[in-house]
């Protein structure tokens, strides 16, 4: 089962709140303190899967998502302290936005921005903001409950977080009438219309209150409740049937075990249907706003395509952390996979159901079954888009065309234009020089780097290249052969290509890429690389006794062999030309020892060779 499945069936033995309506309500919401990193994504995508499942199963179902703008500043955006060190323990939608925004205030000028990706990524949801809650009087009846009930919540923070709280404290905390702020004050007294309250200059270290006190009502937005008891009148008064979290607010004793308490004894029902979830890491660390760490969110929408960023959200369970770089070896990955999820959601009938609901749920206009026919188009290898777009010359729709073998449908196009637009926004945002594309004309200096084998192997492919067909399948092959006949390990003979092609240890499919340049350039180039061919010759020799375990405990066996001789200087090779079971031709050497002739040698390696001779 996918997750989403796992916690709809949990469902259907929930006892759904009284004033329901029998709909079930997801909730989420964000304190737009600064600007949201790609991590606070998250949280959104979780619910939203959570909300396309139960839509798909009949279930009547509504996605909340609030902005907690009541609470009070009480960190400082990255890069903005001048602006806004005054305004600290002050209501974020009492804030002032930041020096030339358009926005009403702080917490509308991150919030929107952060809200807004949500219509690039096909999230369907109800957006609140706590100042209207408040101020509308939609939480008076929770107040009234929670103020009335204050020892109950003292006796459950003691026993539940082993949190002490003074006889006469009250969850809650007014506006200052004097400095605004509502951080720093503490309320005491309630008698079911007015609170006490004193507004300390020693109450938490980030903000300094006035000395003020006063008496307030309670009511229409003079005051908040804390956050923990804040989901408790979220909980009962939207009412809430699912609402996750992050798992530094799942510990047990955490703040969600103390809600959950809350809700439990004031309103006499269960929690709202928990989905744990980790972190989203950057380069293996917690994002934070106020340090600067991270991607922000709107920033990663504008770049990648919504498929893929919701893919990166989804496709690992809401309890495993997820770690995103915006590097071009991370970046491949997540495409590749997403493009491998896709094909074997829409041609691999043994493809897990779960996997295939990860790659549907990613998509951001379907909600529905992989029997679709318009799912099983062709995927432009992001890659190759990240070179072809940085080759000027070249039309990426035709080559895309061509390596498709027919015109690329309407489907196919619009995911082609996000990748484009994608590897064009990395390369100029995003890349660091040394993952940038830049196509060599002559070997570059770390061409010099190269070992004899690796350029004995350049050496070859320059050779097979002036000969054999120019299509990337052919091409690919052709790499692939020159590897096997220098021989030299693959991951070496890619290395010494990517080197002296790109001036890069890493680059597109090889020969896809090499199908859009000119032959007689690249055997120009890879002819150029320096060879001292007896170097070469004995640096890929192998023993007698390599010889026989390839050729007869290796994944394929021998079948036929080829004698040369090869001299140079004062020294000679034979090499046997190796036919394999799998039809693929492999090159052995060996050098003949002093004192020796060529025929001994000849004679020594035909005795490891149990196949037919010629």
């Amino acid at each position: 089962m996918h997750w989403t499945d796992e916690v709809a069936e949990t469902l259907k033995t929930y006892p759904m709140p009284p004033n329901s309506g029998g709909v079930h309500v997801i909730n989420d919401s964000k304190t737009p303190s600064g600007r949201a990193h790609v991590g606070a994504l998250r949280g959104v995508l979780i619910h939203d899967a959570m909300f396309r499942t139960l839509k798909e199963r009949g279930v009547a179902v509504k996605y909340r998502f609030g902005c907690d703008d009541y609470d009070p500043v009480d960190e400082l955006p990255h890069g903005m302290k001048e602006h806004f060190q005054q305004y600290l323990g002050q209501p974020l939608c009492n804030t002032p936005a930041p020096p030339g925004s358009n926005a009403t205030d702080m917490a509308d000028h991150f919030i929107t921005d952060f809200w807004s990706v949500f219509k690039d990524l096909g999230v369907d949801c109800e957006f609140y903001r706590m100042r209207d809650v408040y101020r509308t009087g939609s939480f008076n009846e929770a107040i009234d409950r929670i103020l009335s009930q204050a020892e109950r919540v003292r006796e459950i923070y003691k026993e539940v977080s082993n949190s002490d709280r003074p006889a006469g404290w009250l969850p809650f905390q007014t506006i200052c009438e004097r400095c605004g702020r509502i951080g720093t004050t503490e309320c005491a007294n309630y008698d079911g219309k007015t609170v006490e309250y004193v507004c300390r200059p020693d109450l938490v270290e980030w903000a300094k209150g006035c000395g003020h006190r006063g008496k307030v009502s309670p009511f229409d937005g003079k005051g908040k409740l804390p956050w923990k008891l804040e989901w408790v009148a979220k909980w009962a008064t939207f009412p809430v049937t699912i609402e996750g979290a992050g798992e530094d607010h799942n510990t047990k004793g955490g703040s969600r075990d103390v809600a959950a308490h809350c809700l439990k004894a004031i309103y006499g029902r269960e929690a709202p249907q928990n989905i744990p979830y980790g972190f989203i890491l950057i380069g293996g660390a917690k994002m934070s706003s106020s340090k600067g760490l991270g991607v922000a969110a709107r920033q990663v929408a504008d770049f990648l395509p919504p498929e893929i960023l919701r893919f990166l959200m989804i496709r690992t369970r809401p309890k495993s952390q997820a770690n995103f770089e915006p590097t071009e070896e991370a970046l491949v990955k997540l495409f590749n996979e997403f493009d491998r999820s896709h094909a074997k959601t829409f041609g691999d009938p043994k493809f897990p159901e779960y996997e295939k609901k990860n790659y549907l749920l990613s998509e951001i206009g379907w909600s529905g079954s992989p029997s679709r026919t318009d799912g099983a188009y062709f995927d432009c290898e992001f890659q190759l888009v990240l070179a072809l777009v940085q080759m000027p010359h070249l039309d990426i729709y035709a080559e895309f065309e061509r390596i498709k073998g027919s015109a690329l449908n309407a489907v196919e196009r619009a995911h082609l234009d996000r990748r484009i637009h994608a590897a064009r926004y990395f390369i100029a945002n995003l890349a660091s020089p040394e993952e940038r594309l830049t196509l060599q004309t002559s070997p570059p200096p770390r061409a010099s780097e190269l070992s004899p084998v690796q350029r004995g192997f350049l050496r070859l492919l320059a050779e097979k290249l002036k000969t054999c067909q120019w299509n990337g399948e052919a091409l690919q092959a052709t790499v692939f052969d020159a590897a096997r006949e220098t021989p030299i390990e693959q991951k070496d003979a890619f290395l010494a290509f990517y080197r002296v092609l790109l001036d890069n240890t890493r680059g597109p499919k090889a020969g896809n890429l090499l199908a859009f340049l000119r032959r007689e350039d690249l055997v120009r180039l890879f002819s150029a690389v320096p060879l001292n061919e007896a170097e070469y010759l004995a640096a890929s020799c192998a023993t007698i006794e390599q010889v026989r375990k390839f050729a007869v405990e290796g994944k394929s066996k021998a079948i036929h062999a080829i004698f040369t001789t090869r001299t140079v200087g004062p020294a000679s090779f034979v090499e046997a030309r190796i036919t394999t079971d799998d039809s693929k031709q492999h090159i052995r050497r060996i050098a003949v020892p002093d004192g020796a002739s060529v025929d001994d040698a000849t004679r020594e390696l035909r005795k490891v060779l149990p196949i037919q001779i010629a």
